[in-house]
């Protein structure tokens, strides 16, 4: 990388040296777009690198709750509102310990060229807490939540910023989150996505992560006249997104053969069928186990202690649902060994930048998550256009949507990398199309 590009980034790595999440993610992004800046100069003329990567603001705040023994807890709560060039800000909310600044920076501004690739009318934002919702009770998890939205309320709104879920939010969190809001500012609106489905929510949400992630391997696979009819499919991770990969796979007619979390990979080389798709359901949803006992349940199923999915056995396509950097060089050589021909993320940058180098050096279909994992948000904004209308759609209808979304996005991200010399570059080719309809808006408005 050079020229202004590099210039940028530069100044950006001097700015925030300890914002490691965030520059990996803002290297990535530059790096795809240093041959626009060259053949497009108006860019650098209206300064839209140094603006697009850094948020329109950034709110922190503390978050004080009572635990169930009567003591005192604080927290601290973030939304970074990143750019709303093209529709409000939209990112979901992360409780976990390891949340902090730069996480959500890098998360945010992912957020920006994922929702601009929907062409749904959406801006990019990211927030949440250091809260950690495991192991706390119903009623320690709700004191929290109306204690965040306390402050986050003044802040969001329908046609200015909808969060979601994401890490530690789910269900439970978004009912508490949009209950206190709704009592704070005496309106039912549809300020959040990832509602129940009897007061705002959408069909198809919880499945839509997974569901288009597979639709985008599809339509990578289709390229190369495969599907994933008879495929081994590796699946990290064993939360929403995992789930509902595994599900659409194999109807697909694919043969899902992993899990994980943090405690190791199951695997299971004659396949996971329906009862053993149903039973991690209960075990993950309802239970809150861990994999293991998936193999303490199933003969056939070997249990990997602290083992990513990546290197067990023959692998035809990986889709890694879990958390960033958790695909390294390493495990990328691994999958290339082992055959695979395709890589899919349905989590946030879960492949590190020497992961990307090796799939893409050896000709490994891959599948950035800015466009591959944009079937979440994308179903948010259609839970957002049902919410406006105060009109719900029927499953078949928003799955179809969906489908209609990913193969766009697909498209769009196929079409630019082939525009700018990149053929069969999704990284460049999504980060290139979901750049300029965002930095022609910001053109347009002028100098925010």
């Amino acid at each position: 990388m050079s020229g202004y590009a590099m210039q940028v980034y530069e100044n950006l790595s001097k700015k925030y040296p300890w914002e490691k999440e965030f520059l990996q993610a803002a290297k990535e992004v530059l790096e795809s777009l240093e041959i626009l800046m060259e053949k497009e100069p108006k860019y650098q003329k209206h300064a839209i690198l140094e603006r697009i990567v850094e948020p329109e603001r950034t709110i922190i705040f503390r978050v004080p709750w009572l635990d169930d023994n009567g003591k005192v807890q604080v927290n601290v709560g973030y939304r970074i509102e990143f750019n709303s060039a093209i529709g409000p800000y939209k990112g979901g909310l992360r409780f976990h310990p390891t949340v902090n600044l730069g996480i959500l920076k890098f998360l945010g501004f992912e957020q920006i060229f994922k929702n601009s690739l929907t062409s749904l009318p959406m801006g990019g934002g990211k927030g949440g807490s250091n809260f950690d919702p495991k192991g706390k009770s119903d009623n320690e998890v709700m004191k929290f939540c109306q204690s965040f939205m306390s402050e986050l309320f003044r802040h969001i709104g329908a046609n200015t910023d909808v969060p979601a879920g994401d890490i530690g939010v789910g269900g439970r969190e978004i009912g508490f989150l949009f209950g206190q809001y709704r009592k704070l500012k005496n309106e039912f609106t549809g300020v959040l996505t990832g509602k129940g489905l009897n007061w705002g929510g959408s069909l198809v949400r919880p499945e839509a992560t997974g569901y288009g992630n597979t639709y985008f391997a599809e339509e990578m696979l289709k390229t190369q006249k495969k599907s994933f009819d008879g495929m081994t499919v590796a699946i990290s991770g064993s939360g929403n997104v995992a789930q509902y990969a595994a599900q659409k796979v194999m109807q697909l007619g694919g043969k899902v053969v992993t899990f994980s979390d943090s405690d190791g990979t199951v695997y299971d080389k004659n396949g996971i069928n329906k009862e053993k798709w149903d039973f991690m359901m209960d075990l993950k949803n309802v239970k809150r186990g861990r994999i293991k006992e998936m193999a303490d349940k199933f003969p056939g199923i070997e249990f990997h202690a602290g083992k990513r999915p990546w290197g067990l056995g023959k692998i035809d396509i990986a889709l890694p649902c879990a958390t960033q950097n958790e695909l390294d060089e390493n495990d990328a050589k691994a999958l290339v060994k082992n055959g695979c021909i395709c890589v899919s993320e349905g989590a946030n940058m879960p492949s590190t930048p020497e992961a990307v180098e090796v799939l893409l050096a050896n000709k490994v279909l891959y599948g950035p998550g800015k466009a591959s994992n944009a079937g979440g948000v994308a179903t948010s904004g259609l839970e957002m256009s049902q919410n406006s209308m105060r009109y719900n759609w029927t499953s078949e209808e928003v799955d179809a949507k969906l489908h209609n979304i990913m193969i766009n996005i697909h498209r769009s991200a196929f079409e630019a990398a082939n525009k700018y010399g990149t053929p069969g570059n999704y990284v460049n080719g999504a980060n290139i199309a979901g750049f300029k309809k965002v930095a022609d808006a910001m053109i347009d408005q002028g100098l925010i």
